[in-house]
């Protein structure tokens, strides 16, 4: 009986070095409130978008809606083509470990594209590694000439390593009103 009380007598000590431990020890940071977590935030919002059309002179007109979700730590977009047809969604996220942008795409053609990279010199640039007709290649995507309410946006493919770059699919971003 004598040790049952002895042990009843030590459980607030032990505790409380146990609760004094935990308290000394510093939270990890959140990697969601990383700075650069804002460099896609111009990409959020609803967006109106252009590009050259398969005739001459004519523009296809598509659609993108893209917000954050996940406690703010991913980055949503949801495509749709409209006269192309074409229709997907992406999901965007900093990893810290890295300290790379990556995206993963997939859409209603059975596509599926991973991306990674970074925002540098006013441009976010995500590529990847592919099979472009039986050569090894790059592709890229590029937001460049970033305003508040628009940018431009360019999809491109490289076969020399990325020494040069042949714009494949120009799109024009304006945000809605």
């Amino acid at each position: 009986m004598n040790r049952l009380w002895g042990v009843l007598l030590l459980l607030p000590f032990a505790v409380s070095t146990v609760l004094a431990q935990q308290s000394n020890q510093t939270t990890p940071p959140n990697p969601c409130a990383a700075a650069e977590q804002k460099q896609l935030d111009f990409w959020v919002g609803e967006w109106d978008l252009t590009w050259p059309g398969a005739k001459g002179g004519e523009a296809d007109h598509g659609t993108n809606s893209i917000r954050r979700i996940l406690d703010g730590c991913v980055v949503q977009e949801n495509f749709s083509g409209q006269d192309a047809h074409l229709r997907g969604t992406s999901l965007s996220t900093f990893d810290t470990k890295a300290g790379k942008w990556k995206q993963t795409w997939v859409d209603n053609e059975g596509g599926y594209l991973d991306f990674v990279g970074e925002f540098k010199d006013g441009q976010m640039i995500l590529q990847r590694e592919a099979n472009l007709n039986g050569t090894k290649g790059l592709q890229r995507m590029v937001w460049k000439n970033i305003t508040a309410n628009g940018f431009d946006w360019s999809w491109e493919s490289s076969v020399d390593g990325g020494k040069t770059w042949q714009v494949n699919w120009p799109i024009h971003y304006k945000r809605k009103s």
